[in-house]
């Protein structure tokens, strides 16, 4: 098994996808060849890989940091929710199956052998592989056929590193009781503990590390303090987006609003982070019972995981009514993905990919008809968007097909190939293409249109650049990455345990 650290926390949302990005990009600037493996992960924002396949949007943004294209073995297992217990299985890039939490318990124990072979296949010629686990280790209920933490650490003899997470408060309470839930011969793979997301002084933290230690014999290995400039990192899921736009104040007067209807089912939200690191932009989060603002610029609807379902809860929170009126008011109006579907005049599941067969209208907005189908679009695309001729650069990752006449106005070309459709009017589009908005040229053309006074635009790549090079220093200085390496270059002997 390749040499390897594997970063757990002590709870969702510790901060382990951003230190496994910030010391990717760390080990990498010091000459290593890094690798990040999450062995799974649930999460409906999802990256096309280079290799032809899906892994989530977190590990894409890992192999980024490292230096390296993403690849489907650096996320062998991706869920996809669909509903409230149910989801959609992505194995080794490719979907497997839909099932039940229930089903897909009794299904993990055989994902295990596929989970090592892309660990070891991915530790090829890597110096370093940063692990990143999924929840908690310590939910004893899920613990038989855990692939996910210890179950993955043990059969892989893989060295832990625990991170709790002081924002939420309790994290000596957090630490303590993990540890205490483990089983000996999981405690046994833990090499120390951080506490992550502190601010103010790391040395008012000092106190409790004797506490720590004699209650869990766990060496402290760093404070990681608060660093802000992640905000200008693509964000995971719809809690991350929210913290986003809250940067904006609700009585801030920005030229340009943009609002995204919250939708349970919403995927690949790192649409949006090239538009609310815009500084004349306000991105509104449009929650629940809140209708549309009258002074709404743009409306964007992103990727679904259930265009069906989420077109159905647009409908029940009344933001049809507001967007087509938006759409009459000669407002613009752009749906990607998912979004693209429901704009169109109906959206068809003649053979029960999302649920139920059948059919729903949609918003009628273009003249296009989709049709859900099993097989799933994967590609990387490189295309130039026909309103601006910005070239632009992202990935398709979804089901069914999209025609109709107003693809006649398509809003992407590449290579006598199209995608997408503009409305007669245009202000009303959409496309299937990710990454759209993340090209600089395009953003600051289409922008441009709707704003109403010329002001300074951020360079998106340029942004996320300089985040992950200021995380991996910040890292630099808050933990002993010497003897983070040590641990897990020192580990060779654990392999196969378990």
């Amino acid at each position: 098994m390749p040499k390897a650290l594997m970063i757990q926390g002590t709870c969702s949302n510790a901060g382990k996808s951003l230190l496994v990005a910030g010391l990717g990009r760390a080990f990498a600037r010091r000459g290593l060849r890094v690798r990040p493996f999450k062995p799974q992960n649930m999460s409906n924002n999802a990256a096309v890989t280079v290799d032809g396949g899906e892994i989530g949007r977190a590990q894409a943004l890992q192999a980024q940091a490292c230096g390296v294209e993403p690849l489907i073995d650096m996320n062998p297992v991706l869920l996809k929710p669909q509903s409230e217990t149910g989801a959609q299985v992505v194995v080794q890039g490719r979907v497997l199956t839909s099932c039940t939490a229930r089903g897909y318990h009794a299904l993990k124990p055989t994902l295990l052998p596929r989970v090592l072979k892309s660990f070891a296949r991915l530790g090829e010629g890597a110096d370093l592989v940063l692990v990143e686990g999924a929840g908690s280790p310590a939910e004893v209920n899920l613990r038989e056929g855990d692939i996910a933490n210890m179950g993955f650490a043990r059969a892989a003899g893989v060295p832990v590193v625990l991170a709790g997470d002081v924002e939420r408060g309790g994290v000596i309470a957090q630490l303590v009781g993990t540890v205490a839930l483990l089983e000996p011969e999981e405690r046994a793979l833990l090499r120390g503990y951080l506490v992550n997301k502190f601010r103010g002084e790391p040395s008012l933290f000092d106190g409790a590390h004797p506490l720590i230690a004699a209650r869990t014999g766990l060496p402290p290995l760093g404070v990681v303090t608060w660093f802000e400039p992640a905000r200008d990192l693509p964000k995971e899921d719809m809690l991350g987006l929210a913290e986003l736009a809250r940067r904006h104040a609700p009585g801030e007067r920005r030229p340009i609003l943009v609002a995204v209807p919250s939708l349970p089912r919403l995927a690949n939200l790192d649409d949006l982070d090239p538009l609310a690191l815009e500084e004349d932009v306000r991105l509104l989060i449009l929650e629940p019972g809140r209708p549309l603002p009258a002074e709404t610029d743009l409306i964007l609807l992103p990727g679904s995981k259930a265009t069906l379902g989420d077109l159905a809860a647009l409908r029940r929170e009344g933001w049809d009514v507001d967007i087509l009126a938006h759409a009459r008011r000669g407002g613009w109006v752009l749906g990607l993905c998912g979004g693209y579907q429901m704009l169109g005049r109906r959206v068809a599941n003649p053979e029960g990919v999302e649920g139920a067969s059948g059919e729903a209208v949609g918003l009628g907005l273009l003249d296009v008809e989709t049709v859900l189908a099993p097989e799933k679009i994967l590609a990387l695309r490189t295309a130039e968007e026909t309103s601006t001729g910005e070239v632009v650069e992202g990935y398709e990752i979804h089901l069914g097909r999209t025609e109709g006449p107003d693809r006649a106005r398509p809003m992407l070309r590449w290579q006598g190939a199209t995608d997408g459709a503009v409305a007669p009017s245009g202000h009303v589009m959409g496309c299937y293409l990710h990454g759209l908005l993340a090209a600089d040229g395009f953003r600051h053309a289409f922008l441009d249109r709707i704003r109403r006074r010329t002001a300074a635009s951020v360079g998106h790549a340029a942004r996320v650049e300089g985040a992950l090079d200021g995380l991996a220093a910040h890292l630099e200085r808050c933990l002993d990455l010497d003897r983070l390496l040590a641990i897990a270059w020192e580990a060779a002997p654990l392999s196969g345990r378990g």
